[in-house]
């Protein structure tokens, strides 16, 4: 079978726009193609922690944000929340991985329903539904009881939960070093090859 090189990140309106953005960055360095859901919340968000001010429009946005990346047509693309002919609203096509990062603890508990309402509430029920790789990034505190009991029941289904909590063994000097810390993270659970910190008990370069 053809290495799937494909995995869907999505930006809801949660804080911490930065990890997002820094993935993104990883994947396409890594010759991913990334398929990018961006919540109408998410768009806040980055303008106000990033200063980047989205268009709406999907195209429009694609653009823009290749331009950022220095990205290729084929290894970014964009849809919008009501793509449903997109390769993400089906089993058939979907990426076999997907990353919600940040997730809001609204898209946290619309996925632990199945209520598929919006492009990434579909594409995270068709990766769960095809038994593939979900990784969800809340970032929330303090997080209320019917918040844990939603990431309770995601994780039993198989989907990882990872929240935005970054360590400090690695001794961070600077904000990008905490967000690394995090993304590291969520390339090891992709199975792909980080250097941006030192696994426990490894120098960087290990």
């Amino acid at each position: 079978m053809k290495q799937d090189n494909r995995v869907t990140v999505a930006i809801t309106g949660a804080s911490g726009a930065p990890y997002a953005l820094r993935l993104i960055q990883c994947l396409l360095d890594q010759d991913q193609q990334v398929f990018l859901l961006i919540s109408s919340a998410a768009r806040v968000v980055l303008a106000t922690e990033h200063g980047m001010q989205l268009p709406a429009a999907p195209d429009k946005a694609a653009e823009q944000l290749r331009k950022y990346f220095s990205a290729s047509d084929d290894k970014l693309q964009v849809f919008g929340k009501e793509e449903w002919f997109s390769p993400v609203a089906s089993g058939s096509s979907a990426p076999g991985k997907m990353v919600v990062c940040p997730c809001s603890t609204s898209t946290l508990s619309a996925i632990a329903c199945g209520s598929s309402n919006t492009l990434i509430e579909r594409a995270a029920d068709v990766v769960m539904k095809e038994r593939g790789q979900l990784i969800l990034v809340p970032r929330e505190s303090p997080l209320s009881t019917i918040h844990l009991q939603n990431m309770l029941q995601l994780s039993q289904q198989g989907v990882t939960i990872m929240p935005a909590a970054p360590g400090f063994y690695h001794k961070p000097e600077s904000i990008d070093d905490l967000i690394d810390f995090m993304v590291a993270r969520v390339l090891d659970h992709l199975g792909l090859e980080q250097k941006l910190v030192a696994r426990w008990g490894y120098s960087k370069e290990s």
